[in-house]
């Protein structure tokens, strides 16, 4: 390796550094003790999780074994055709395995250690408020480092198998750089297919069962949340490590991996050096060595009130995005200084802009989604108290909610976008791909503390199943205001984890829009063909685009809500059932048939997930042998518009549901069982496939459409005649 190829290596040390400190917290977890009459309802809970997994880990096994073989044959064939374009790269099948299995692995570690952790951290709670949070905070710590320590590693496997590659084939007509990061930019379809099914079956599966669970046992039945006698109560607790674990495990990986590898084929394409790809580089291993120092600062006193867990978090967080800005800064100024080239230098040196407006962007909507979604603010309480009038008013009130929070996102994305594309020097005129790498590396910035950021939200399920088993476990009502305590920390920090998921989400993007387009241009130039885009509004494949690509995000969203709905609808009928022919079951007498509710859950979700996953992955490439790459274009950016709005929407109504009737639930408006409680229940079960289902699917919807339509550019061009076969 050359001395600038050797900065590359900051990446796997932070990777191998991350799985290290992911170990020591796995291993502080599992020293922790299990209380004896905690280990059967968490064994069902753990049962529960695995036997999910392993059925849609068999479905996506096939799923990816077809992909895989379809990946072989338009990597393989033209090669033996003599004078064919190569289609996709030879080793693109086997990348697209590596993602896939890295994501899921990453997923599958974060729900395990999360379904040992939930016991642990009610048996930890007996002891004080700080030893449950050290638990439950240490099992989302391991999904959160396990998350950046295996996407590094990933980019770090293949970015070293492509220098071989280059050496052997040394394509003339790219460089060493240009062909590295232009070819690692497809790596990330493995990824966006795996984060598709384990969101989308995963929050099929948490739906179903919580809606189901509450609309029986809360209003029917008037029976507390979490009360044993509840069927589908286990089918609940493990909905929330599948889709809040596993499912948002994923989901944050393909976005992580994406902002890294889109910033560094812009990079490579705005700079033509190395140094395009060695930056986001850098700023995400500065971002894994804070995340790691930040969760040592996560510690509370007995008693704590809500406002000062809130705060030890978010003291956390925050110091991980201030140390990794301020060493970022040191880092460029060192680079740039000491550079030799002036471009380089420049270039260097402007990029420190982008990534400290990415880390404060961060920072901004995840306040401003905790603004509107928390109880401790006005709106939320405002939704509560319409729940004086009925239901009707509280579906009424939340969605206009969830239509106003779209607002302040919007405003914080927009300033990221221009205010980095300009510091970049971007101009629309020659430059601009070094403004697009702004728009990545701000993505890049946002994400670099992902291993912090990921803790606070995987904390919340371990949390809220802690609580559950406590009070069905009957081990007294002091533990049971403690995990209350943390769970009620959880559901604020799931909330701002989604929000903060959906900002990244999008700015990462149109940082994947932009690598087409610079894809695009390079297959193009790889071929020897003049094309050039024409993105402009009088091109009416242009406009067919658009408004195909605004639509998407409304059909996804639709079949994802009414797989909510159908298989919500055979859980409600299995618990009526259970409690008209058990015997004894309302009394406490007989223990309900949990599995039943489980298997039920499992395999509907199964079932519904796979249209969804179709549309979303055929889309770009049906519709590209249509309107072609300009169509397909203008496409991305319908989707990434729309369905960034959709998203933001359904994330703060179903928070602003939720919370709402945790207020109530807390005493306030009447509390548990009244008029009150029963209306905000109602919305709740609305706000459920809104906040944990299609709203956090269509994170992946935004990027994985970007990315198949990277991978896919070859083809699509040639269904159009730009390239000759």
């Amino acid at each position: 390796m050359e001395p600038l190829e050797l900065l590359f290596l900051v990446a796997p040390a932070a990777a191998l550094l991350a799985l290290f400190f992911a170990f020591l917290f796995a291993r502080r977890v599992l020293k922790t003790k299990e209380a004896a009459e905690c280990k059967e309802i968490a064994s069902i809970i753990r049962k529960g999780a695995n036997a999910f997994l392993k059925r849609q880990y068999i479905v996506v096994s096939i799923f990816f074994g077809a992909v895989f073989l379809i990946l072989v044959l338009l990597a393989y064939i033209p090669m033996a055709i003599k004078g064919a374009v190569k289609l996709i790269d030879e080793y693109m099948p086997f990348a697209f395995l590596t993602g896939g299995i890295f994501s899921g692995l990453s997923g599958y570690l974060g729900m395990k250690i999360a379904t040992i952790a939930n016991s642990r951290t009610a048996t930890a709670s007996k002891e004080s408020l700080n030893s449950g949070l050290k638990v439950a905070f240490s099992a989302g710590s391991v999904m959160g480092l396990v998350v950046v320590g295996l996407g590094l590693l990933d980019l770090s496997i293949w970015y070293t198998t492509l220098i071989g590659f280059y050496k052997i084939f040394h394509p003339q007509n790219l460089s060493q750089a240009q062909f590295i990061t232009t070819h690692m930019i497809n790596f990330g379809i493995g990824a966006s297919f795996m984060a598709l099914f384990a969101r989308v079956g995963g929050g099929i599966f948490t739906k179903a069962a919580d809606v189901g669970a509450d609309l029986v046992g809360k209003v029917e039945e008037n029976i507390p949340e979490d009360d044993a006698r509840n069927p589908a109560v286990i089918a609940d607790n493990v909905g929330d490590n599948v889709g809040d674990v596993a499912g948002m495990g994923a989901d944050l990986y393909e976005s992580y991996v994406g902002s890294l590898l889109s910033a560094m084929a812009l990079g490579v394409s705005a700079l033509k050096s190395f140094w395009g790809a060695i930056i986001p580089l850098l700023i995400a291993a500065t971002g894994v060595v804070f995340s790691i120092l930040g969760t040592f600062l996560v510690k509370t006193k007995e008693g704590a009130s809500q406002a000062s867990l809130l705060k030890t978090l978010r003291l956390g967080t925050w110091f991980a995005a201030a140390a990794t800005g301020i060493l970022s800064v040191v880092f460029l100024l060192i680079i740039g200084f000491t550079a030799n080239n002036e471009s380089i230098k420049n270039f260097v040196l402007r990029a420190i802009g982008p990534v400290l407006i990415g880390l404060v962007a961060g920072v901004a909507i995840g306040f401003f989604t905790e603004y509107f979604t928390s109880a401790s603010y006005r709106p939320t309480k405002k939704l509560a108290e319409s729940t004086e009038s009925g239901a009707a008013p509280v579906i009424i009130n939340g969605t206009a909610l969830g239509m106003l929070s779209t607002i302040a996102p919007v405003v914080i994305i927009a300033i990221t976008i221009l205010a980095s594309f300009f510091i970049m020097g971007g101009d629309l005129q020659d430059n601009i791909n070094s403004g697009l790498f702004g728009v990545g590396i701000a993505a890049v910035g946002m994400l670099s503390t992902l291993g912090i950021t990921l803790s606070t939200d995987a904390y919340g399920p371990v949390a809220d199943n802690a609580g559950g088993i406590a009070e069905m476990s009957g081990m007294g009502s002091e533990v049971r205001k403690r995990t209350d305590a943390l769970d009620a920390l959880g559901n604020t920090t799931a909330a701002t984890g989604k929000g903060f998921a959906i900002g990244s989400a999008m700015l990462t993007a149109i940082a994947l829009l932009s690598a087409f387009v610079v894809q695009v241009q390079t297959y193009a130039q790889s071929a020897n063909i003049n094309f050039k885009l024409e993105l402009g509004l009088r091109n009416p494949f242009v406009l067919v685009g658009f408004f195909i690509g605004a639509a998407l995000p409304f059909i996804f969203s639709a079949l994802t809500m009414s797989s909510v709905g159908k298989s919500s609808q055979s859980v409600v009928q299995e618990v009526r059932r259970q409690f008209r022919e058990t015997p004894g079951l309302r009394e406490g007498i007989t223990k309900p048939d949990y599995a039943r509710c489980v298997d039920i859950c499992t395999t509907s979700a199964q079932k519904q997930m796979i249209l969804p996953a179709v549309i979303a992955i055929l889309s770009p490439i049906c519709f590209g042998f249509v309107i072609g790459i300009n169509g397909v274009a203008a496409l991305l950016l319908g989707t990434t518009i729309s369905g960034f709005l959709l998203a933001v929407f359904m994330s703060a109504s179903g928070g602003a549901w939720d919370n709402a009737k945790k207020y109530i639930e807390e005493g306030h408006l009447g509390g548990k069982g009244s008029k009150n409680h029963s209306a905000a229940v109602i919305g709740d079960t609305v706000g459920d496939p809104f906040k944990d289902t299609s709203g956090p699917s269509l994170n992946i919807l935004l990027k994985l459409i970007s990315v198949v339509a990277i991978v896919f550019v070859p083809v699509i061009m040639l269904s159009n005649n730009y390239l000759p076969f």
